[in-house]
């Protein structure tokens, strides 16, 4: 809810005008659950929003984040690669929650070829977003893009804020983007579980993809992101042009 003023703010959330500018100071560290959740209603925030808000006050706890481990300490299981191979002619990976490409199936890294192209390994999905000059083009609507993988950086964040993997990256960009450094200080942290990217691949052309994140229940801060083209479109055929251009490269998919 915009426009609001913090008087307005507090007299939703049922808390004093005083106790509200201080938690608004970021003096978390004594709100309750029940007053984040009211002070949530109270601004409107979305789901994504109101978990970031409940994270900042764990942390200002000390606090474990109790959703995702830190994002440099989890390893992918034999099963999942299986699974991601299993799935073509499907692009698909594994990715962790600083946005590093564990494992993907061959139409992943086809898909995303200017990404694995890249001297950094694993890929970052930031890192070819925010600091690669081709990223623009390979994504046409750039802009929608880079919000998302910030807003996922700064959630992130909130849930581990010394995870130091994360503070390297988010420092990296920073340094090499001006853009980076805007969208940051935004302070944005909408998530969107389903979407739809465009792509403009550099072999097979424009592709319209529907895409799918999920998160791993077996593995906290794992998400498994797949691609999916309507049957029967342009970018259906498109995909078909991809899988054909792995199995000239490495033989059939399965």
């Amino acid at each position: 809810m915009s426009g609001l003023r913090r008087e307005e703010v507090a007299l939703l959330a049922g808390i004093s005008v005083d106790y509200y500018t201080r938690l608004e100071k970021g003096r978390l560290k004594t709100a309750s659950a029940p007053v984040l959740d009211a002070i949530a209603r109270a601004l409107q925030l979305d789901p994504a929003e109101r978990a970031h808000l409940h994270d900042l006050a764990r942390a200002a706890r000390g606090e474990t984040a109790d959703r995702q481990t830190h994002a440099e300490s989890v390893v992918v299981r034999p099963a999942l690669t299986w699974m991601l191979d299993a799935m073509s002619p499907c692009p698909a990976y594994v990715r962790n929650a600083k946005l590093d490409v564990l494992v993907s199936n061959a139409m992943g890294r086809v898909l995303y070829a200017p990404a694995f192209d890249r001297a950094d390994e694993p890929p970052n999905l930031a890192v070819f977003c925010f600091l690669d000059e081709r990223a623009p083009v390979f994504f046409p609507e750039w802009s929608a893009v880079a919000q998302g993988m910030m807003a996922l950086l700064r959630a992130e964040l909130g849930r581990n804020p010394d995870d130091e993997g994360v503070n390297q990256l988010i420092d990296r960009l920073a340094e090499g983007s001006d853009t980076f450094r805007r969208l940051w200080a935004a302070h944005n942290v909408r998530e969107s579980p389903a979407e739809t990217t465009l792509i403009e691949h550099p072999d097979v052309g424009t592709l319209l993809l529907a895409l799918e994140a999920m998160n791993i229940a077996a593995d906290p801060g794992l998400t498994m992101v797949t691609y999916a083209a309507e049957p029967g479109s342009a970018s259906s055929a498109g995909l078909s042009r991809l899988a054909q251009l792995v199995i000239n490269q490495q033989g059939p998919l399965a």
